[in-house]
């Protein structure tokens, strides 16, 4: 299981990384103004929509529903399963893209109520519609890979993003080289949405040339199909949880100027260690747990959620402790040139302090989601996620109009750890949580190392000298990186927490 994961994330710290370039040219040619607050509202929503389907939100439904018919009834059943979803899928997202792109003034006008009015309003509005074809190529890719995970295959999933993200920094790069006014570059960079998802759908083509994975493809909303259906919409939206409470924060923030750009900066930090240990784990430990809850086995169950929390907590602590230490030289490395000022990143590191509290309980609800997805029970972390929104928009109402876009912040904080505490609580209730003995060992010694790290860092960044050159400035940050990776492993290593001969065996590729 370790071995998928690290699989996973390894092509998401890819795909993250260039999230990051990406990032950098956005600020650069956009800046954090009118143009760049219309074209990340857009992004933001389309992103939104998309990851409803992709990042292993799917497979909360998929999984268990293909493995279930192809244990019971065989690959042919589950293959015909697979086929009348593929379709369904696909024409359901692209019916849905048509009718979101005829709304989309009145949809843009829902999340950013601050644009009424303004300019900005139909820049949102041409954006988005530009980025919309993005939707419609998502569907089919994102069932692909869902059942390729069911398998055990997770190269697809895991390195199939790059392809969205390598074509926007292709064409950043010309924009760069061949500047544009931000209007022209904005509409640009949003028609390219649209052909990194063409890429996605090529590459799927090309798989299922291997085999007969989905097949034959039969558009139906028979009994199973509705079955499905019942569960998997649930289970997309609790998925997309840290993507919904932004997209709650922005319909507060569009009245403030900047404000949505100052919170999209901030986020694209915390999702980079959100991404590369939420997703894995959502990923593989759903098929993982899906096993186990099938075969009524209970200490494989244990096992998965025992290894599943302990990385959860072993990776987020010390990424949210640096990411809150490091927060001004970080955003000022990645983003302050161009159109991108002081001042924009003094009001992005103070959002991203406050987000960084967040990441956390987003982890964590990826961890626990699996054990209610793995035994089809899709509507507690549903309701999780919805009272999570609630808090998200009742607190940033409040918190927003007395400390602005960090008061946004807090205010998503506030709301994922309510709906990680509602979780744990549903959890407890209806199967009762439980983590093995090594587990209960070590996240005491994986708390206390971080803690550690944390104040060491902290006052090792109250010493270092400030430099106005990006290479010194990257010099310097990857000196305190490596520092506090250093003080959070050598207690682990001392305690006995971390074995060099456990992480050679969990990398060891399982027989079969």
């Amino acid at each position: 299981m370790i071995r998928s994961i690290l699989m996973v994330s390894t092509g998401t710290l890819a795909s993250r990384l260039l999230g990051f370039a990406r990032d950098a040219m956005v600020a650069a040619l956009l800046g954090a103004g009118a143009v760049a607050d219309a074209f990340l509202v857009a992004f933001q929503l389309v992103n939104v929509i998309r990851r409803l389907l992709t990042e292993g939100a799917l497979n909360a439904a998929l999984i268990p529903a293909w493995s279930r018919i192809n244990a019971t009834e065989g690959p042919e059943a589950a293959a015909a399963f697979a086929g009348r979803v593929l379709c369904t899928i696909g024409a359901a997202v692209l019916v849905a893209a048509l009718v979101i792109g005829l709304a989309m003034p009145m949809v843009i006008a829902l999340v950013a109520p601050g644009f009424i009015g303004e300019p900005m309003l139909q820049l949102a509005v041409e954006h988005a519609r530009l980025m919309l074809p993005y939707l419609a190529f998502a569907g089919p890719v994102t069932v692909m890979m869902g059942l390729y995970n069911a398998q055990g295959r997770f190269a697809l999933t895991a390195f199939s993003p790059l392809l969205f993200n390598g074509a926007l920094i292709a064409v950043m790069t010309l924009l760069l080289v061949f500047p544009q006014a931000a209007t022209t570059a904005a509409m640009v960079m949003a028609a390219t949405v649209g052909i990194a998802g063409f890429l996605q759908l090529s590459m799927l083509l090309l798989r299922q040339h291997s085999g007969r994975l989905a097949a034959p493809l039969r558009l139906s909303l028979d009994g199973q199909m509705r079955g499905f259906l019942r569960k998997a919409l649930p289970g997309m939206v609790a998925s997309s949880g840290p993507q919904l409470l932004i997209v709650g924060a922005a319909i507060i923030a569009s009245s403030m100027p900047s404000a949505v750009s100052w919170l999209y900066f901030a986020n694209r930090l915390i999702e980079l260690p959100l991404g590369i240990v939420g997703t894995a784990m959502g990923t593989v430990l759903i098929p993982e747990l899906t096993r186990a809850a099938r075969d009524d086995d209970h200490a494989l169950m244990t096992h998965a959620q025992s290894r599943g929390i302990e990385l959860a907590i072993g990776l987020t602590l010390p990424a949210t402790l640096g990411l809150i230490v490091l927060s001004y030289p970080i955003v000022r490395l990645l983003f302050e040139h161009g159109a991108f000022t002081a001042r924009d990143t003094v009001a992005t590191a103070q959002a991203m302090i406050w987000l960084a509290f967040a990441l956390p309980a987003h982890v964590l609800i990826k961890a626990l989601s699996p054990a209610f997805f793995a035994r089809e029970n899709t509507h507690a972390p549903l309701t999780a996620t919805m009272i999570g929104l609630v808090v998200a928009i009742v607190a940033a109402y409040g918190l927003g109009a007395s400390f602005g876009a960090s008061g946004i912040a807090a205010a998503i904080a506030l709301a994922a750890w309510s709906s990680a505490i509602v979780l744990m609580v549903q959890g407890g209730r209806s199967f009762g949580w439980a983590i093995d003995a090594d587990a209960k060992r070590r996240l005491p010694i994986i708390v206390l190392a971080a803690a550690v790290m944390g104040g060491l860092l902290w006052l090792l960044a109250q010493v270092t000298p400030g430099a106005d050159h990006k290479l010194a400035q990257a010099m310097l940050l990857a000196l305190q990186i490596v520092a506090g990776l250093a003080i959070y492993a050598a207690p682990l290593v001392l305690t006995g927490a971390l074995r060099w001969r456990d992480i050679r065996a969990s990398l060891k590729k399982p027989a079969t």
